[in-house]
C-alpha cells in the first residue's frame, strides 16, 4: 500500500480536508511574504540614506563621490529642484541608495522631506553643511549672480538644520531601531588647517549654536535612539590650485564611506 493510500485510510475525509487547507494556507502565506522578505533583504544590503542640507553646500557632488560617479558640472552650478537618486554597488553585492533632497525652500523640497522621513523612512541621514561656504544661489526662477556673507550663510545653514532636525526626531521616535546621522562638513579644501575646530563647531556638546541644536535633537529623539557622527569631507579637494592634496581629499571621502559601511552593518 502506498504512503498516500495509508494516509487516506488513517485520516477521515474531514481531517484530510483540514490538512489540505492548512498546507494551502501555508503556501499562500509563504508566497505573500516573499516580497516582504525580498524588501527586507534589499534594505539590509542597500540601505536608503537621505542626503539633506541647504542649497549650495554640495549635496549632489558628495553623493556622486560616494556613488563613484562623475558630477554634471552644469547641475552642480544651479542645484536641483527635485529629489535626486544615486546608487552605490560594491563587489560584495551591497551598497547604498542615496536620496538627495533639494535644498531650495520649495514645495518639491517639502515633499521630498515627507517622503524620506515619513512616507518611506530612510535607514540613515547624511546632513551636509559647509562651514558658511555654501555657494550663494538666487531663488528658483530668478537670474543673475547671488551674493551672501559667510555669517549669512551660517545663519541660513542653522535655519535649514532646524527644519530637518525636527523631521529626524519625529522619524527616530517612531522607529523600533536606532537611527544614525552623519553631519558631513563639505568644502574642507577651503579650510584645511581648521578641520578640528570646524568639526567641533558642528558636534554635540560643543556649546556652539549648531552644537546646541544637535543637543536639542538628541533630547527630542532620545540619545539612545540616535547616533551622531561629524566628519569633514571635500568633494572637490585635490583639484589644481586646491589647498587640500589629492590623497588627503580622497582619504576624507573614504573615511566617510567606511563609516557609512560600519553604521549599516556592511563591515
Amino acid at each position: 500500500m502506498s504512503r498516500t493510500a495509508r494516509y487516506r485510510t488513517i485520516l477521515p475525509r474531514s481531517s484530510r480536508a483540514a490538512v489540505g487547507a492548512t498546507v494551502a494556507t501555508g503556501l499562500l502565506g509563504g508566497i505573500a511574504a516573499a516580497p516582504d522578505r525580498a524588501r527586507r533583504l534589499l534594505r539590509r544590503r542597500f540601505p536608503t540614506v537621505a542626503v539633506t542640507g541647504m542649497t549650495g553646500v554640495g549635496k549632489s557632488q558628495l553623493a556622486d563621490r560616494l556613488a563613484r560617479r562623475s558630477t554634471d558640472s552644469s547641475a552642480a552650478d544651479v542645484g536641483s529642484a527635485v529629489m535626486e537618486r544615486r546608487t552605490h554597488r560594491s563587489r560584495r553585492l551591497s551598497g547604498f541608495r542615496f536620496l538627495v533632497v533639494p535644498g531650495d525652500n520649495a514645495a518639491t523640497r517639502l515633499g521630498a522631506l515627507d517622503e524620506v522621513f515619513h512616507d518611506e523612512p530612510v535607514d540613515g541621514v547624511i546632513h551636509v553643511v559647509a562651514n558658511g561656504y555654501a555657494t550663494p544661489r538666487r531663488p528658483a526662477g530668478t537670474t543673475g549672480t547671488a551674493d551672501a556673507s559667510r555669517d549669512e550663510q551660517l545663519a541660513a545653514e542653522l535655519e535649514d538644520w532646524t527644519i530637518t532636525a525636527h523631521r529626524i526626531a519625529s522619524m527616530a521616535v517612531r522607529r523600533d531601531k536606532p537611527v544614525w546621522l552623519v553631519i558631513a562638513v563639505t568644502k574642507a579644501d577651503l579650510f584645511p588647517d581648521q578641520l578640528d575646530e570646524v568639526v567641533r563647531y558642528y558636534s554635540p556638546g560643543s556649546g556652539s549654536p549648531f552644537g546646541d541644536k544637535v543637543d536639542e535633537l538628541r533630547a527630542l529623539a532620545g540619545g539612545a535612539r540616535l547616533s551622531v557622527d561629524v566628519l569633514p569631507v571635500s568633494s572637490q579637494g585635490g583639484e589644481k590650485g586646491s589647498a587640500l592634496p589629492p590623497k588627503q581629499a580622497d582619504a576624507l571621502v573614504d573615511a566617510l564611506a567606511k563609516r557609512l559601511a560600519q553604521l549599516s552593518g556592511h563591515v
